[in-house]
């Protein structure tokens, strides 16, 4: 059952705070977070047939951008629960919101709005996101393709 913090998340990664992510002032160093959330992303991305199409036609997902909000320190020891959710789709690219928590504590430890680019990798362009994987986003996000949030 879902962490009730990550109840509007379609997937949820979950993975442990390791002794080696603290840093010398006791908590989870701010560098750590990125892994923790690319991490999460992949697992995302791993319910869709994003990676079978960069395998077959080259085209695939890139980050653009992060953007993170830092709202509680973890420390070891921890079990964390990331949900991941799209939350805006572009011709070329989507945004991707996820939500770290702390289950040892039940907080949100941070939150992180990410931009991802879909580049065809073989002409070294960005790409229009494949239709095969703007399926699996509807059927992750419980859209229609005609009612997809859109971003600029």
């Amino acid at each position: 059952m879902p962490h009730e913090l990550l109840k509007d998340f379609p997937v949820i990664y979950k993975t442990q705070v390791i002794w080696s992510d603290m840093d010398a002032f006791q908590h989870v160093n701010n560098s750590v977070y990125l892994r923790y959330f690319e991490s999460a992303r992949i697992h995302y991305f791993e319910h869709t047939p994003a990676f079978e199409v960069l395998q077959t036609a080259g085209i695939g997902p890139i980050v653009h951008s992060h953007y993170i909000r830092y709202r509680f320190p973890l420390t070891y020891p921890d079990e964390i629960h990331i949900g991941v959710r799209v939350t805006g789709v572009g011709e070329d690219r989507i945004s991707v919101a996820q939500r770290l928590v702390s289950t040892r504590h039940n907080v949100i430890s941070a939150e992180a709005e990410t931009t991802i680019v879909f580049f065809d990798y073989r002409q070294r362009v960005k790409s229009a996101i494949p239709a095969s994987v703007l399926q699996a986003f509807d059927r992750l996000e419980g859209w229609q393709p005609d009612n997809r949030p859109e971003i600029g």
